[in-house]
């Protein structure tokens, strides 16, 4: 896909320079290469309104210490990562009673690392897994564990970890560490370049600066870019959110350093430029942003679809924007994006799309050592959307 226009999508309103701001591949898969199967040539819902709207329904639960990753059970519970704790939480959709299911071993908190993003297994209802990314004290790395809460005390409900992928370089920033499950059953995880070896981005052979697309158990997919290699996209910075919307596209956005952060609609094998290029340049052989921001109006960080839009948690920002989509590939949003709860909550880390209707989950990120906690702090807010 050749990269965009350029023509800056400029925003006035606000987050932060990046204010969260040995390479070890995996195994190759023998699976025969197929071709990922396309996305439906048509939306699957109405375009969204050009304004949308925010309602800050119920706080969910509060009291919640370093949250990153978000997952939801079915049945509607969720599931927390705390970065710095270590553990995972259960939460009860309806009343928001917490329940602690266990600590990972072996995660290295430090930074930015940490426990961080969690998924659960497409196949939960048979297999009972759940994925985590988290750092060590060598490397960033994904394992699954089993979750069983029959009859198991609160803190001892989660089995032993099973690494399906180890070698992301980590770096006291930029570990990246969002992950999630696809259309296509696929896991996809977002990652940093360590924000020491900005080169890792353009390297192929690297696990840094990439989004990876991988089966269940941690080989290359069939069908990504190169055969053989976990790389889906290349040349990012610091991916904190993964997102599909209704027509299956992937996005994702991504910490910037002093001039712009990016909404990316990531196509296989595309180059999105860092550290050559940040922003939109128009140049030929990298993949423009779809919206940039300053910044100090957004360090973003998890994203979500609902409603026709994309709406971005940000840090430094203290905003959640809502990003209209336009249906057209690698075009510019429908109109301009909007901010809400602008400093209302604070910094704000991850959102999650409710159930697939007008609903979302927001958790803040007071307690990360770079926000201002308040009480009650952090949460997680119910959100009524359109």
């Amino acid at each position: 896909m050749a990269a965009l226009a350029a023509g800056s999508l400029l925003l006035s309103a606000g987050c932060s320079s990046n204010g969260d701001s040995g390479n070890t591949q995996a195994r190759t898969s023998s699976a025969p290469v197929t071709a990922p199967s396309s996305p439906s040539s048509s939306p699957s819902s109405s375009p969204p309104t050009a304004k949308g709207s925010v309602k800050v329904v119920s706080t969910l639960t509060e009291g919640l210490a370093s949250p990153w990753g978000l997952a939801e059970l079915p049945g509607g519970d969720l599931l927390v990562s705390s970065r710095d704790e270590r553990t995972i939480t259960r939460i009860d959709g309806s009343t928001g009673k917490q329940t602690l299911l266990g600590t990972v071993p072996g995660v290295s908190p430090a930074g930015e690392g940490g426990l961080l993003g969690i998924a659960v297994s497409p196949a939960f209802g048979t297999d009972h897994l759940l994925y985590a990314y988290f750092t060590t004290a060598s490397d960033n790395r994904i394992a699954r564990m089993r979750y069983d809460g029959t009859g198991k005390a609160p803190g001892r409900q989660l089995g032993a970890p099973h690494t399906i992928l180890l070698g992301i370089p980590k770096g006291y920033i930029h570990n990246g560490g969002r992950i999630a499950f696809g259309p296509d059953g696929m896991l996809y995880a977002g990652t940093g370049e360590t924000g020491q070896k900005r080169e890792l981005s353009q390297d192929k052979k690297s696990l840094a600066g990439k989004i990876l697309r991988m089966t269940p158990d941690g080989r290359p997919a069939p069908g990504n870019p190169v055969p053989g290699s976990l790389m889906y996209s290349y040349g990012h910075r610091n991916v904190q959110g993964l997102a599909w919307d209704g027509q299956k596209r992937l996005w994702a956005s991504e910490f910037g350093q002093d001039t712009w952060d990016e909404l990316n609609q990531i196509v296989p094998g595309g180059n999105y430029g860092w550290p050559t290029y940040e922003g939109k340049v128009g140049k030929k052989g990298f993949v423009d942003p779809v919206a940039q921001w300053r910044p100090s109006e957004a360090s973003p960080s998890g994203i979500a679809f609902a409603q026709g839009s994309i709406w971005m948690a940000t840090l430094r920002g203290e905003r959640l924007w809502r990003i209209p989509l336009s249906g057209n590939p690698g075009k510019e949003p429908l109109a301009a994006p909007q901010s809400f709860l602008q400093g209302k909550y604070g910094r704000l880390r991850t959102v999650l799309a409710a159930g697939g209707g007008d609903r979302l989950w927001l958790a803040t990120s007071n307690t990360d050592t770079r926000g201002t906690p308040k009480p009650g702090d952090d949460r997680v807010l119910v959100l009524q959307v359109r």
